[in-house]
């Protein structure tokens, strides 16, 4: 069963209606809604009462929320800003990139969780994608290798996010007290003595200290296995078996 795709982005948007409102004011309202209030919270009637407008007159603009969303969505793209390639090496180009989209999904957790669920194909989104294409290819991939290669770096970042993102959804800020948590898991693993002894080790004292060094050390590896493919001549997908 196919259907016919469809976006926000496939049509020129209309001209604002004497109303006065825009749509670049409405999807700075929008935004300021799902910082506020999260993904779940946000409604048409909502936003059109933040605006002093009624929900209807923002059907003007688009069709339905969905599309609220997409715009939403490119305009946290927006915030991911990347370097131009060719002012910087490419690995430092993805490292800071890397770092500021992990800083942007923290900020603004909605936008992890319209990833995937939406297309993103917006202006702010493309030139995302046309940056870091362009150092992926400075670095020396080819063909499908190039979007291999990115899809690796972003799914790296979302990986480590998402969870930290889950943990906030159900605890807020809160942190809990080093020893109580040393003190749970070494009656956990009393069967596991080894594993006593390294939780005991290792259980930081600052989380976010050791959020942030946790995040370097995967993107280190990351980076350094991309780096170590660049040797090969012939491109993933041409020698690749699957599994079975």
């Amino acid at each position: 069963m196919t259907k016919q795709f469809d976006s926000v982005w496939l049509r020129e948007p209309r001209r604002p209606k004497a109303s006065g409102l825009h749509r670049e004011q409405i999807i700075a309202a929008a935004v300021e809604l799902l910082d506020a209030e999260g993904l779940e919270a946000l409604s048409m009637r909502k936003l059109g009462a933040k605006l002093g407008a009624g929900a209807t007159s923002l059907y003007w603009y688009v069709a339905n929320k969905n599309e609220l969303l997409e715009l939403a969505l490119d305009e946290f793209w927006g915030m991911a800003d990347t370097p131009e390639p060719d002012d910087v090496p490419w690995r430092e180009l993805l490292s800071d990139f890397a770092y500021n989209f992990r800083a942007v999904l923290r900020a603004h957790p909605w936008g992890a969780m319209l990833i995937g669920q939406l297309p993103s194909m917006g202006p702010n989104a493309l030139r995302v994608t046309d940056r870091l294409r362009r150092a992926y290819v400075g670095a020396g991939f080819r063909g499908t290798d190039i979007y291999l290669a990115s899809g690796t770096v972003m799914s790296y970042v979302l990986g480590v996010v998402l969870p930290e993102i889950a943990w906030r959804n159900s605890y807020g800020q809160l942190e809990f007290d080093r020893e109580s948590v040393v003190e749970m898991m070494d009656h956990a693993a009393r069967d596991y003595p080894e594993l006593q002894a390294d939780f005991r080790a290792t259980t930081p004292t600052n989380p976010e200290f050791a959020r942030a060094m946790a995040f370097d050390f995967g993107l280190l590896c990351v980076l350094d296995g991309l780096e170590a493919r660049l040797g090969d001549d012939v491109e993933f997908q041409q020698s690749y078996t699957p599994p079975g």
